[in-house]
């Protein structure tokens, strides 16, 4: 029993965990129009276009980037100044991993909060409007928590709000052992590797999904320590608190497709409930990824 013990205690580091090969700087996969702003010590990505007020900003689901937005971005630059950044773990942002994370942690929710306000501030803006998609729709929630003065509206795009994920016991077992922690990496290579099935679960037509689109989503895959940093974004997560919802008092539209299979449409019609200034909109014949 003792053997079989220290077995599994030892295992797992036997198990190497290399470093990605064929993975490039961020900077070398960027687009003509791609930007970055080096806030806290992080390269935030970002694509921006239009001018005057009020500043828009958009942030991206889990496993998107900025390219989630491209078919919104310009129609909505005809009458506001629109933003799309990489959050951190995603697309052509910096990866920092180890002790860079000891100062300042961008892959918490907190960290995430702080960046988007700093945003609002490097375009020189004192509000914004916030519109988030999936996990996106967390972040930008919770800026409006903590910096309502700085939120002008929401709109929550088929949020990820209600997930209870991080009380989950395997997912406590593997953020809080040595073991698990050690392996993560690799946990974030299998889980992402099978983009194309993430996708087909994202869209409601997956005939829509052509080469281009995939070749977008899949692109940030090259970027250096993309497996590492998203490891790292799953041991910051923490269980929300959903009670303070009702304490936004910004004006919310709360859109969902009618047939997510990520987010329930549920949760949507549950947060539009809970947000005291909020209109829920659900579209027909629609995935979790409606601005797509």
């Amino acid at each position: 029993m003792v053997s079989l013990l220290a077995m599994l205690l030892i295992a797992p580091f036997l198990i190497p965990v290399n470093d990605l090969e064929d993975t490039v700087n961020p900077r070398i996969l960027a687009d003509s129009d791609s930007m970055f702003a080096e806030i806290n010590n992080i390269e935030i990505h970002y694509k921006i276009f239009g001018e005057g007020a009020p500043l828009i900003i958009l942030l991206h689901g889990f496993g998107a980037s900025a390219f989630s937005w491209r078919e919104v971005i310009e129609p909505l630059s005809e009458e506001f100044t629109v933003v799309a950044f990489d959050r951190p773990g995603f697309g052509l942002t910096s990866r920092p991993i180890g002790e860079e994370l000891k100062a300042f942690n961008p892959y918490s929710l907190e960290g995430q909060v702080e960046l988007t306000a700093l945003l609002m501030q490097y375009f020189g803006f004192e509000k914004a409007i916030l519109i988030g998609n999936s996990a996106g729709g967390l972040a930008a929630l919770e800026t409006a928590l903590k910096y309502p003065e700085k939120v002008l509206g929401l709109v929550l795009v088929d949020a990820a709000i209600y997930n209870a994920d991080a009380d989950n016991f395997l997912f406590r077992l593997l953020t809080s052992t040595p073991q698990g922690r050690y392996l993560g990496p690799l946990l974030s290579r299998a889980f992402l590797r099978n983009s194309r099935d993430l996708l087909d679960l994202a869209w409601y037509d997956t005939d829509k999904l052509t080469p281009d689109i995939l070749e977008g989503y899949e692109k940030p895959l090259k970027t250096e320590n993309w497996d590492r940093a998203l490891w790292e974004l799953t041991l910051a997560r923490k269980a929300y608190d959903y009670s303070k919802i009702p304490m936004i008092s910004v004006p919310s539209l709360v859109i969902t497709g009618d047939n997510d299979k990520i987010v329930p449409v549920e949760d949507s019609v549950r947060l539009a409930k809970e947000l005291p200034l909020a209109q829920l909109s659900i579209i027909q014949n629609t995935g979790h990824l409606p601005h797509e």
